[in-house]
């Protein structure tokens, strides 16, 4: 029996990859029989900077298949995109005026996509942290599975939650909990284990791609930047060793183990052997996904009926709480 209620989501943005697929995608396969799931597309999100129209179609579609393909059940989750259900947008503007400006103004994220163009970004862009907590809390949701990028904008929306109730003198919202799971929730560049594995990358090679047939995430393994040392025989020693703590984390997630586990089973071994078995484990685990994936995109009708179902299952979930929200507000309602 399910012990409580998920939200998560993933943006459409184009180039799937390993990072998006053991941080987030994996999780949600296994926590779908412990909770009651709401798996979203994010795609109001992913406007926040702009999208070529068709793309981002063919991108929301490409998440949704990577759900199907990954495991996640479309009749014991709910699989939808975001823009279908317009309660996120609307819980959105009562949440713009909750949030404080001091709040957004602390925001990493922000800073870190703006850059010195602070100026020309996106209003949507600047006020996105108000658009998750909107997704989160339309469902009342009690926990959500995030990446350490992401634990920031989760604790903004327990802020948002707790002034909303302050204020209006309510316990409508609940404090969501964060899920933080895995050995590799923050997976790193394979040309560069010190940054972030990107879908923005140019280089192709620093990523694995969920859509990558087998010999090309073979190559790419073999061809991921190492050091010239074997390989540590504690996990102390992975410390200023960004490639191998990354390589070995990677490793730890796709085979259910633990870092600890992987650093005794390859102590002393050079990176040639370990790399090798790191792709046979890979193509092993993620070859069927990408297969499966390439077969749902080849039939569009079906992954649009998984997401019109699961809009219509979120919508009743999302109507009583929104209008629940909206007496609390002292709107006026039919």
């Amino acid at each position: 029996m399910a012990t409580g209620r998920i939200f998560s989501g993933v943006q459409p943005t184009g180039n799937l990859h390993l990072g998006n697929y053991l941080g987030a995608i994996r999780n949600f396969v296994a926590l779908q029989h412990d909770y009651e799931c709401i798996y979203c597309v994010v795609d109001m999100h992913a406007i926040t900077v702009w999208q070529d129209p068709a793309e981002l179609k063919t991108a929301t579609r490409e998440v949704a298949a990577a759900y199907l393909a990954a495991g996640i059940e479309p009749k014991t989750s709910i699989i939808f995109n975001q823009s279908q259900v317009s309660a996120h947008a609307e819980l959105a503007w009562i949440f713009n005026c909750v949030a404080r400006m001091g709040w957004l103004n602390r925001m990493t994220q922000f800073k870190e996509k703006a850059g010195k163009h602070r100026e020309n970004a996106s209003v949507g862009l600047f006020v996105y942290p108000n658009l998750m907590a909107a997704d989160i809390l339309a469902y009342k949701a009690t926990h959500v599975p995030v990446g350490d990028d992401q634990r920031q904008h989760l604790e903004l929306c327990r802020d948002i939650a707790i002034k909303f109730n302050f204020d209006y003198k309510t316990e409508c919202f609940p404090v969501t909990e964060p899920l933080i799971m895995g050995a590799a929730t923050r997976v790193m560049s394979l040309r560069d284990g010190t940054s972030k594995m990107s879908k923005s990358d140019p280089s192709d090679n620093s990523r694995i791609n969920i859509t990558d047939d087998a010999d090309t995430i073979a190559k790419k393994i073999r061809r991921a930047k190492t050091d010239p040392h074997p390989l540590p025989e504690s996990v102390e020693g992975l410390a200023e060793r960004p490639e191998a703590h990354n390589l070995m984390g990677i490793y730890a997630a796709l085979s259910d183990q633990t870092r600890e586990d992987v650093v005794s089973a390859f102590a002393g071994a050079q990176f040639s052997a370990f790399k090798q078995q790191l792709a046979d484990l890979a193509v092993e685990k993620l070859a069927p996904i990408a297969a499966e994936m390439r077969r749902l995109m080849d039939a569009p009708d079906h992954v649009d009926a998984v997401l019109a179902d699961g809009a219509d299952r979120a919508a009743a979930l999302a109507a009583p709480i929104l209008a629940e929200v909206k007496d609390i507000v002292g709107f006026l309602r039919r």
